[in-house]
This record gives structure tokens, C-alpha cells and sequence, in this order.
């Protein structure tokens, strides 16, 4: 079984500034093939994770979308600022 949080926070943390700061964390949705995963950062790193247009955020979700298929889960990733 992947862990998907951690592959996560894996690909996350070299793109932000204060990386120490950035969290993972699985949040309980109600569809059971449903994984949802919440990324804590300070804000001038969740404005560089989103991107412009959201393109880095996109790219993100379709990596991890990758990944999950191998469990049959559909993923998503909300960008929380700290």
C-alpha cells in the first residue's frame, strides 16, 4: 500500500521556501474511494504551489493521480494557507 500522504509532502516540500512548516494531512471523506488530502503552508508558498492559473497545483494532482490508481481511489488536494 502506497502512502499517498507522504508521497505528498515529498513532492511538496522542495517547492516552498520554509519547508519545515509545510503539513500533510488525510481528512475523512464521505465517498470511501475518495482520498482527501489538505496542504498546511505559509502563504507566499501556497501562492507558489497553486501557480499561476493553478498550473502547478494541477500538475500536482495529475502526479498523484498516478499514483492512486494502483489503489482505486480518486484523489483530492486542497492548498490551505498557515
Amino acid at each position: 500500500m502506497i502512502d499517498l500522504e507522504k508521497v505528498l509532502l515529498n513532492i511538496v516540500k522542495p517547492l516552498c521556501s520554509d519547508s519545515e512548516s509545510v503539513t500533510v494531512k488525510q481528512m475523512e471523506s464521505l465517498n470511501a474511494n475518495e482520498l482527501l488530502l489538505y496542504v498546511y503552508a505559509p502563504s507566499e508558498d501556497i501562492a507558489r504551489l497553486i501557480g499561476k492559473k493553478g498550473l502547478m497545483a494541477n500538475s500536482i494532482r495529475q502526479m498523484l493521480q498516478v499514483a492512486s490508481k494502483i489503489e482505486n481511489k480518486h484523489i483530492s488536494i486542497k492548498f490551505e494557507a498557515l
